[in-house]
């Protein structure tokens, strides 16, 4: 032993003496630092202009098939302008409105149409009861509808008058307060991740240079994805909207400083072996770059697989999102050593690692701290444990078939307060639930008597209107007996374009309610009966068709994602046993995962439902990024496995990866958990459940589960790689040979020899 270490000690000084070039030492880690500088000031900038490359509009990431679209085309050559309704409502407080207020009503509805971004504006509409009056104004879609949206707030006040209440709403007002939520994308959700991260990297570190280095790597590496992606989709090669760019923050903060502290780890052990502190980075580097390399290859192929999906917010968030990666990665693999190449030891300070060779083994196996104790635990219970937790797990799992995925309204989007969605409250009491989000019908002009008697004829329709030009409004109402006349001496014409017909079809329900859901595909279904080219459109169907497309593009991704990822892991691990064993544990990970969130949400928070996406989302980014981990683990193993055998392989992998890997994953875990200061109903719940997958990844299946499994199946977890093959043990050391009566036959009998000097990591 002693002559191993001297070897050691002799081989690591003679090395720290050969110091890299001046070239590799200096001129390249300037270049590269300055390169960075380069990206991060042209990126930095971009952060205030993501909203030039994006929109919220759910009907411009619909596939063209879908049948809202295909209506929305065809509707446009019925109109000047692509302009998008907001409707505002004015409500007495008291009783129903008066002359007065009917007059006050009137003036403003003149000064709204005279602002700017409002193209045309309807005279008061009262309702029923008197009580209220909506007036539709149309925004021109090419101008900026919040700040429109925001102008007539503010022309509206308090109210017209004493006495009344105003709101606006419908789709243009429901646009503006989505904005207004994603408002805090650039700031508080930076901010708060970035404090999150750099709180745990203090008390993980315990040093104030080492966590600002690794998060200037992460805000650097976002720039410059942040470019890239601008770029992108300034070229038009795709549309962003504020979940994906949130997404994008969160997932360049995470991976960067996971794959940081990779990079730290092994650079810490590579100073105990090197006193050069150049000569250290270059081997840190050269032990990093393998298991990062896979890892994020991994993960970028399971985002890619995303551009699959039918849904253009879903195969976008693809492409975006593995950019983002490959800057984490780069970042981590130069920009990093570069700087830590500069400060080298002082980079540590106050716990800075002194020129120890040999040392690494004691500082990473040692039975007395944390790891070494968890480690004894496992080994020592392996089937208990992994028989328990996998029960816990499945109990947890059971709550998923409970998880309500099928949409939410969109005024229940936004968490946060919502004049929009008190006004569609307000709205309900007063008027037709649908009034300013009607539904579009295109029809055959042959067609349209016996669409009209089955729309009239259906209880979730209030009204029905044609598009005509005879009519000052642009519409006209429709029943089975006809058009409505306007006049004693005028019939209205419907508007015909290529024989085509546009009706507008106000719903009984609001526009964003289950039942007018229902209403839409319940006439969908009945009017194929009649006329087997209609289309119907508008608000309600665009959610339809998004929750539609949300649905195939779940049911397709995720068998996609564990197909892919499972050939690599057997590509990475040369087996098939380890890869489908990670595989299962992930599966089984993510579906505790939705299933706690599923009571969560149900029964603690009383959230409405969830988006489709949720769960696709969800699973793509905890199957990918906590299939990371398990690779960072079993690599290890599988290094350790080629020098100690299957057995000690294991156990010591636990024991060197744990600290790293553990930080890794409570790293992640919090910059995802930023992303619920965003109040997105969609975010909300995309942060809780990848934040508790995340850390039930990191302290239960991949601390407790995976290693438990593995030593339960012994060397037949490699199969079919050589490792699974039994073979002639070679002796442990001195000792353990002269102890032996006959030579045992294989290295996973060995006894635990925790004395052995530990093999530099791989990982």
């Amino acid at each position: 032993m002693d002559n191993l270490m001297k070897a050691r000690e002799t081989d690591s000084t003679a090395a720290s003496v050969h110091k890299p070039r001046w070239w590799l030492r200096v001129l390249l880690p300037a270049l590269i630092i300055v390169a960075w500088l380069t990206a991060a000031a042209i990126g930095g900038p971009l952060f205030g202009r993501i909203d030039e490359v994006s929109s919220n509009d759910q009907s411009a990431y619909l596939p063209a098939s879908a049948e809202s679209t295909r209506a929305g085309v065809l509707a446009r050559d019925f109109y000047d302008s692509e302009d998008i309704p907001a409707l505002v409502l004015i409500v007495a407080d008291n009783g129903t409105l008066d002359q007065t207020q009917l007059d006050a009503i009137s003036g403003t509805a003149q000064e709204l149409g005279g602002l700017e971004g409002v193209s045309e504006i309807s005279p008061p509409i009262p309702s029923d009861d008197g009580a209220a009056v909506q007036i539709v104004a149309l925004i021109d879609s090419a101008g900026d509808t919040t700040a429109t949206v925001e102008a007539m707030r503010d022309l509206l006040g308090s109210g017209p008058a004493a006495g009344l209440s105003a709101y606006v709403t419908g789709p243009a007002g429901l646009a503006a307060d989505l904005m207004d939520a994603f408002g805090g994308i650039d700031g508080i959700l930076l901010a708060v991740a970035l404090a999150a991260v750099f709180v745990i990297l203090l008390i993980v570190y315990r040093s104030i240079f080492l966590p600002v280095t690794v998060l200037i790597t992460s805000m650097f590496a976002l720039c410059a994805a942040l470019l890239t992606v601008w770029l992108l989709a300034r070229s038009g090669l795709f549309l962003l909207n504020g979940q994906t760019q949130g997404i994008l923050f969160i997932l360049v903060i995470g991976a960067a400083t996971d794959y940081s502290l990779l990079y730290v780890s092994r650079y810490r052990e590579e100073l105990l072996q090197y006193s050069d502190k150049w000569q250290a980075a270059k081997k840190a580097w050269l032990g990093t770059v393998e298991p990062v390399a896979a890892s994020g290859g991994t993960v970028i192929a399971g985002l890619l697989c995303l551009v699959l999906s039918d849904l253009k917010s879903n195969s976008v968030l693809g492409p975006v999102t593995a950019i983002g990666i490959v800057f984490a990665m780069l970042a981590a693999l130069t920009l990093l050593p570069a700087l830590l190449g500069l400060l080298g030891r002082v980079a540590f300070w106050p716990r800075i690692p002194r020129f120890d060779p040999g040392s690494e083994g004691e500082e990473h196996i040692n039975r007395t701290g944390i790891w070494g104790r968890t480690v004894g635990f496992v080994e020592r219970r392996s089937r208990p444990i992994w028989i328990l937790t996998t029960v816990a797990l499945l109990v947890g799992a059971f709550g998923a078939t409970t998880f309500q995925a099928r949409g939410v309204p969109d005024t229940d989007l936004v968490l946060s307060a919502s004049q929009a969605r008190d006004g569609q409250i307000a709205l309900a009491r007063h008027f037709p639930a649908g009034s300013g989000s009607p539904a579009t019908v295109i029809v055959e002009q042959s067609e349209l008597d016996a669409i009209v008697g089955l729309f009239a004829a259906d209880p979730g329709v209030d009204s029905i209107s044609v598009i005509t030009s005879d009519s000052p409004s642009g519409q006209a109402p429709i029943s089975p007996d006809g058009i409505t006349p306007l006049g004693p001496n005028r019939d209205p014409e419907p508007t015909v374009v290529d024989g085509r017909v546009l009706l507008q079809v106000t719903l009984s329900d609001p526009a964003d309610s289950d039942e007018a859901l229902a209403t839409i595909e319940r006439l969908r279904s009945d009017a194929r009966q009649v006329a087997p080219d209609v289309l119907i459109g508008g608000p309600t169907a665009t959610t339809l068709d998004t929750t539609i497309a949300s649905i195939h593009d779940r049911n397709l991704i995720i068998p996609i994602i564990l197909i892919v990822i499972l050939v690599i892991l057997m590509l990475l691990l040369r087996a098939v046993v380890a890869p489908i064993l990670l595989i299962a544990t992930t599966i089984l990970s993510f579906g505790t995962a939705l299933g706690v969130s599923a009571v969560v949400f149900n029964h603690i928070l009383k959230f409405p439902g969830a988006d489709p996406a949720v769960p696709l989302y969800s699973f793509v980014f905890l199957v990918a990024l906590g299939i990371d981990y398990n690779i960072f683990l079993m690599t290890r193993i599988r290094e350790e496995t080629r020098t100690h055998g299957t057995h000690q392989g294991i156990v010591r992998g636990l024991a060197i990866t744990g600290t790293v890997i553990t930080s890794a994953g409570v790293v992640l875990a919090a910059t995802f958990a930023a992303l619920a200061v965003i109040p997105i109903l969609f975010l909300a719940q995309l942060a809780f459940i990848v934040s508790f997958g995340v850390l039930l990844d990191t302290f239960i299946v991949r601390t407790l589960l995976v290693p438990a499994l593995a030593l339960e199946i012994g060397p037949r977890i490699w199969w079919p790689s050589r490792l699974a093959r039994p073979k002639p043990r070679y002796a442990v050391d001195a000792q353990s040979a002269t102890a032996e009566a006959s030579p045992p036959d294989h290295p996973d009998h060995a006894a635990p020899n925790w004395s052995a000097p530990a093999h530099r990591a791989r990982n």
